[in-house]
C-alpha cells in the first residue's frame, strides 16, 4: 500500500505541475504571477485616480477643492498660462483666489511628503496621494497647520494650513498655487514628474 500511495502521490505532483505550467503560457514564472500580482492589488488599492490615454481620471467623491468657501464654480483654468518675465514657461497649475488666511485643504487623502519653503513657492507642501503615484503641490503658503509634520496621514479636506502670498506671488493677491503631478511610486517628491490639470479634476469637467 505504501507503494501505491507514493505512486498516486507523484502522478497528482505532475499533474499540478503541468496545469499550472500550461496556464502562465508555457513556462512556470514564479516572479510573473507576483508582479501581476502587485500590479493587481495596486490599482485595487488606488482610490486617487486613474489614466484614460493621456488623461487623468479621478475617482467620484475622493477629491475636494483646496480651499475653504470656494466653489467650482469660482475656479479659472490657469493651467496653460505663460510665466516668467518673457513668459517662456507654462504655469501648469491652478491659482485659487482668496481672501489671506483662509484655510487650505487637503485636496484628497495622502501622506505629507515633504514640508519645503522655497524662492518660488514660499511656504510649500507636498502630499502623495493613496496612490503612490500622485503628487500634489500647495504653494504660497501663509502658514501650516499646527501639528501638520512630514510623515502624517492626511484626509479629504483637513485643514493643511492657510492661503498667502509667499514666495513669488503678487502680494496684493494672495492665492493658492496647486499643482497635481504624476510620478512612480519610487520617485522621490523632487524628481521630475508630469503635471496634470488640477481643473477638470477639482470641477469634473
Amino acid at each position: 500500500m505504501r507503494f501505491f500511495d507514493r505512486l498516486l502521490t507523484v502522478i497528482i505532483t505532475a499533474t499540478l505541475t503541468s496545469a499550472a505550467w500550461i496556464i502562465v503560457g508555457g513556462g512556470w514564472s514564479p516572479q510573473r504571477q507576483t508582479a501581476q500580482t502587485d500590479r493587481i492589488v495596486s490599482e485595487a488599492a488606488a482610490p486617487v485616480g486613474r489614466s484614460q490615454g493621456s488623461r487623468f481620471m479621478p475617482v467620484p467623491g475622493t477629491w475636494s477643492i483646496p480651499v475653504q468657501g470656494v466653489a467650482a464654480a469660482d475656479l479659472v483654468d490657469t493651467f496653460d498660462d505663460r510665466r516668467g518675465d518673457d513668459e517662456e514657461r507654462t504655469h501648469e497649475a491652478l491659482d485659487i483666489m482668496a481672501p489671506r488666511g483662509t484655510p487650505v485643504l487637503a485636496a484628497t487623502d495622502g501622506l505629507v511628503e515633504k514640508l519645503f519653503t522655497s524662492r518660488a513657492g514660499g511656504l510649500t507642501i507636498y502630499t502623495r496621494g493613496a496612490d503612490g503615484r500622485t503628487l500634489l503641490y500647495y504653494a504660497h503658503l501663509q502658514s501650516y497647520a499646527p501639528g501638520l509634520a512630514e510623515g502624517q496621514q492626511v484626509r479629504t479636506g483637513q485643514v493643511l494650513g492657510s492661503v498667502g502670498s509667499t514666495g513669488n506671488a503678487d502680494a496684493g493677491s494672495p492665492h493658492l498655487h496647486f499643482a497635481i503631478l504624476r510620478t512612480s511610486p519610487g520617485a522621490e517628491w523632487w524628481e521630475p514628474a508630469r503635471a496634470i490639470n488640477p481643473f477638470p479634476v477639482l470641477t469634473g469637467q
